[in-house]
């Protein structure tokens, strides 16, 4: 992962160090996803592990996308999830999503934060706000989450949970 966010200064600097940090841990959990087990859902309303997995990866691209885009539209660029055939493809795609998410950082100005930025989907507008509050809310909250479900789908299968906000019952360390 990129070093430059030291020399940084500003709301980017302190975007790619919480980036980085959550980067290590999403790919710690990543890395325990087992591919024999990618079609394997808690629930019929749930997503599957390897959808699930592969969410939290391309979420650290949606930070490209909200910072280089004025928005988001779905009319004109409908979503087409990537499908790994192996954990080493997820743990790729993610490692690539990661490296444009700190570049895409790296290149902001404070001054670009506060851009409005549209998710749209045609004439229906799902929502509009800065690009600081999309890439806190919509990015990085958003990946925290899937993330912690996707601990549990560890659990589930009796994974060992690494360490994600302190020692895991698990690994007892982090």
């Amino acid at each position: 992962m990129s070093t430059s966010a030291t020399a940084k200064t500003g709301i980017n600097a302190a975007l790619i160090a919480e980036l980085q940090h959550e980067a290590t841990t999403s790919r710690a959990v990543l890395e325990r996803v087992p591919e024999d087990k990618f079609d394997w859902t808690p629930h019929e309303k749930s997503m599957t592990f390897g959808r699930l997995a592969t969410h939290v990866a391309e979420m650290f691209a949606w930070t490209q996308t909200t910072l280089e885009t004025p928005e988001l539209d779905f009319a004109k660029e409908p979503f087409e999830p990537f499908e790994p055939k192996t954990n080493a493809d997820l743990l790729e795609y993610f490692d690539n999503c990661v490296k444009q998410a700190i570049t895409s950082l790296e290149n902001a100005t404070d001054e670009s934060f506060m851009k409005d930025w549209t998710m749209r989907n045609g004439d229906e507008i799902y929502f509009t706000m800065p690009k600081i509050q999309v890439l806190r809310t919509f990015c990085m909250n958003h990946i925290y989450h899937h993330r912690g479900q996707l601990s549990v789908y560890l659990r589930l299968n009796d994974i060992p949970v690494p360490a994600i906000y302190g020692p895991s019952a698990d690994e007892g360390k982090m």
